[in-house]
């Protein structure tokens, strides 16, 4: 199982981002959160099999191609270990 944790920017807060990537997120086996950050970037963790985590990331993209300005994108190790995925505040 893998863990990744990735920060967007961009025009990436006030516009469904968090609800819309749970929404994806739903739809590949695998859990996490994803949490507005205080300077206008978000945070998306994901876990489970590295295929699904890619997949899920190649949808997020897809979906707000038009907002993400750059995304940095960091494996984690011994991270905290998820039963879902959601919106975290």
């Amino acid at each position: 199982m893998a863990t990744e944790r990735l920060i967007y920017t961009g025009r990436v807060q006030g516009v469904g981002f968090r609800y819309t990537v749970r929404s994806i997120a739903r739809l590949h086996p695998v859990t996490g959160y994803v949490k507005n950050l205080p300077d206008g970037s978000v945070e998306l963790v994901a876990q489970g099999d590295q295929p699904a985590i890619d997949a899920l990331l190649i949808d997020v993209a897809n979906r707000f191609r038009d907002n993400i300005a750059g995304c940095q994108r960091h494996p984690q190790t011994n991270a905290e270990v998820f039963g879902v995925f959601d919106i975290r505040f």
